[in-house]
């Protein structure tokens, strides 16, 4: 599945097939590049299983099958929740060194006030 995604004419094409099935005349269309070419991506994405293909008439069809990226974003929140964390910490490390600063600027009488108390 990582191969099929990596190229990025069958990135555009999946973003296309997110809100509807279109037929491959008209996908082609939104490419500058050959018509076979856009058909060997679409063979790429759909022996991937990443798109599914039907036949209506004399024209194919195909429509995104958004279950298959399952896998892929359970395997990739593993990322994000390292980098979420990440983020949390560098938050907690900020407010530490401010709260240290703010009491090193109080005044020397408010220290000594904190120390008896």
């Amino acid at each position: 599945m990582a191969a099929a995604i990596a190229d990025p004419v069958r990135r555009d094409i999946l973003v296309m097939l997110r809100e509807q099935r279109l037929p491959a005349g008209e996908i082609a269309d939104r490419f500058t590049i050959s018509r076979p070419a856009v058909s060997r991506h679409l063979r790429v994405l759909r022996e991937s299983g990443l798109v599914r293909a039907a036949l209506v008439g004399r024209q194919r069809f195909y429509e995104l099958d958004a279950t298959r990226f399952a896998g892929l974003i359970e395997w990739l929140d593993q990322f994000t929740r390292a980098a979420s964390w990440e983020r949390r910490l560098d938050a907690l490390e900020t407010e530490v060194y401010r709260t240290r600063r703010e009491r090193r600027r109080r005044d020397p009488a408010d220290q000594r006030q904190e120390k008896t108390a």
